[in-house]
């Protein structure tokens, strides 16, 4: 869960966020990155809830995590487990940042009561105000994504759909990766609904998220702020330092795919 410009509760959560994703860049397979702003955006928009609660953002988190493991735990026509969204979903080993979205977005006790249509469905999802993390996808290029399907449905429909997108949205998706969105359908919906769709994006808009946190970073750490708790807990100095240039490579690497394009990639 990234910390958010608008909703902070800690004071050093840049420096938290900055030591854990130097850690999970060289340690982990695949992250979903949350944000609480954009679960905040999505409950007082979408959902029109005048006070949300963490309840609330939980809620919108465990629909999505749902979403990521229901081919491990449900039958479906066209499953995908952990290890295949990682191998279809990471093209460079340290991209692996996932950016995640949920459709249809319902509050806590509602229920949908119009069942939506697969059309409506990829709609949603590729809205930029069901994204969960507080960037923007029309202002980088998505890698690759996933679409993990749930419900009774045509393949073939899903399909169709999936291809539709690609060919309206060719600017949003790098031309040096065709074909790259994942689909995966899981035959039981979530509990009161009919259909759903749980989204998983690998885009180069994730540097927006990052870059903003760096700079908080590079703002308290110039002034040494707070590092006192962390030395006398037994951390170097250099730690934060090979931290902050971690992410700041990170941010750079995403930004150079952004940038490639396929004539580039074949001289």
């Amino acid at each position: 869960v990234f910390p958010s410009p608008k909703v902070s509760d800690t004071v050093v959560e840049p420096y938290n966020c900055v030591l854990s994703i130097h850690q999970l860049v060289e340690n982990s397979d695949e992250s979903l990155l949350i944000d609480n702003e954009a679960l905040y955006d999505i409950c007082f928009r979408t959902l029109k809830l005048t006070t949300p609660t963490f309840g609330d953002l939980n809620h919108l988190v465990a629909a999505v995590m749902s979403a990521s493991t229901c081919c491990l735990r449900f039958p479906g026509q066209l499953n995908c487990d952990l290890r295949k969204l990682a191998v279809n979903m990471i093209p460079f080993p340290r991209l692996h940042f996932f950016m995640v979205g949920f459709a249809p977005l319902t509050s806590r006790g509602s229920q949908q009561y119009r069942s939506l249509t697969v059309p409506e469905l990829t709609q949603q999802m590729f809205d930029a105000k069901n994204m969960m993390a507080a960037a923007d996808p029309r202002h980088g290029r998505y890698l690759t994504c996933t679409a993990l399907f749930r419900g009774r449905m045509s393949t073939k429909e899903v399909d169709e759909q999936m291809l539709n997108v690609q060919n309206k949205n060719s600017s949003y998706f790098v031309e040096w990766i065709p074909n790259n969105m994942k689909c995966a359908i899981c035959d039981i919906p979530p509990k009161g609904l009919k259909m759903s769709v749980g989204f998983m994006g690998n885009s180069t808009c994730m540097q927006e998220v990052m870059k903003r946190v760096a700079e908080q970073f590079t703002a308290m750490f110039r002034r040494k702020a707070f590092l006192h708790w962390y030395t006398g807990e037994g951390m170097d100095e250099m730690e934060f330092t090979e931290a902050e240039s971690n992410m700041n490579d990170l941010v750079s690497e995403y930004q150079q795919y952004q940038d490639a394009s396929a004539e580039e990639e074949g001289e």
